[in-house]
């Protein structure tokens, strides 16, 4: 399947935006999309992820049909799974040493770094069941759900596009409920980011991939009101958020935009969050396509592609550099922004150096 360096370029800039939010000193933290949108890096990371599935499920199946792709996605499933716990080992490992180091940090719990010291099979245990889910990579966590899910629903998505979305949003309607039958650590049960809630914005994201090309003749016709009501969605979001950040004199103005979002609740995809990243997709694909092609065919462009492309590679790297960042800044007296430069610089290191490694390349298969 032909690459699409605008998809990499915006994964690439998913988990940059991710490092940079997950460090508590970033200068850069201040013009990351959480400053600006109801949604955040994760919300993009986890669209275009899907999206991709969506993508990479139509070659697969038309070539080699619904069986291949379904074995591709399970392979795929247990490569997630291998990756969240070969990143939370190296996560707890390096909050271990940075500890010893006498190098504090607050970036994850540095709890795990004790487990795995002192109990490394009962931290494997609690890791690789998802019981314990280590913020940082709960996130992974929950993609490992996602990614699991796909042999057995894409189908039903390919075949019966309308009973997969009227399945999808009772599934999403009832997610807080469904997700504290799940036996984990939590009190409330569940993972963090609520599977059952997050699948709604996952497959919106596939069915994009797969129905990308007959999606979009049929809502050509409609692109003028289409954007003009995504460019409404984001600009109230811009707002929202604007009014969240600057004070008693914008409070009224909070209080009355947030009359018209309903409950907000990351954790478990709200409609306002789901709307939003679905206006903010229409506006990439469509208004800004062109524009975002150019960008891509940049140098910096094709740099944020390259950390897009590392796949799990480049997750796992951005957590431990947010890690190893916080740590830093503790005893750095210059300014954080050399830090989030540094991290950034490395993160793309990490994405185009390891390519001669045959385990960083399996783990960077998609």
């Amino acid at each position: 399947m032909k690459r699409i360096e605008t998809l990499d370029m915006l994964r690439g800039f998913a988990l940059v935006s991710i490092m940079i939010d997950h460090f508590p000193g970033s200068a850069l933290h201040r013009v990351t999309l959480v400053n600006f949108a109801l949604f955040d890096a994760a919300e993009l990371f986890v669209v275009l992820s899907g999206f991709l599935v969506g993508l990479v499920w139509l070659s697969v199946s038309t070539q080699h049909g619904t069986f291949a792709a379904q074995k591709r996605f399970a392979i795929r499933a247990f490569q997630v799974w291998r990756a969240l716990i070969i990143g939370g080992v190296l996560m707890a490992l390096l909050s271990a040493a940075l500890m010893a180091a006498n190098l504090p940090h607050t970036a994850i719990w540095t709890g795990y770094g004790e487990m795995i010291v002192n109990d490394p099979l009962d931290y494997l245990v609690k890791l690789g069941s998802l019981w314990m889910q280590p913020n940082l990579l709960d996130v992974l966590s929950m993609y490992v759900v996602m990614i699991a899910a796909v042999p057995l629903v894409m189908p039903l998505l390919a075949r019966q596009p309308l009973v997969f979305a009227t399945l999808s949003f009772v599934v999403w309607w009832f997610a807080v409920p469904l997700n504290s039958l799940l036996p984990t650590e939590r009190a409330e049960g569940g993972l963090l980011f609520n599977p059952f809630g997050w699948q709604a914005l996952f497959f919106i994201g596939a069915a994009m991939g797969y129905y990308r090309k007959p999606l979009m003749e049929k809502l050509r016709p409609w692109s003028a009101v289409l954007t003009f009501a995504a460019a409404v969605i984001l600009i109230f979001g811009l707002v929202l958020q604007y009014a969240l950040r600057h004070g008693v004199e914008w409070k009224p103005v909070a209080d009355a935009l947030w009359q018209f979002t309903g409950p907000m609740d990351k954790w478990s995809m709200d409609f306002a969050r789901l709307l939003s990243t679905v206006a903010a997709a229409w506006i990439v694909a469509g208004p800004l396509s062109g524009a975002l092609a150019t960008i891509a065919g940049s140098a910096g462009g094709r740099g944020l592609s390259d950390i897009g492309r590392g796949g799990l590679v480049t997750f796992i790297a951005c957590v431990l550099l947010s890690i190893l960042a916080d740590a830093v800044a503790t005893a750095w007296n210059g300014p954080n922004f050399l830090i989030d430069l540094a991290i950034i610089v490395l993160l793309w290191l990490v994405a185009v150096l390891p390519t001669s490694g045959p385990m960083l390349k399996r783990l960077a298969t998609r």
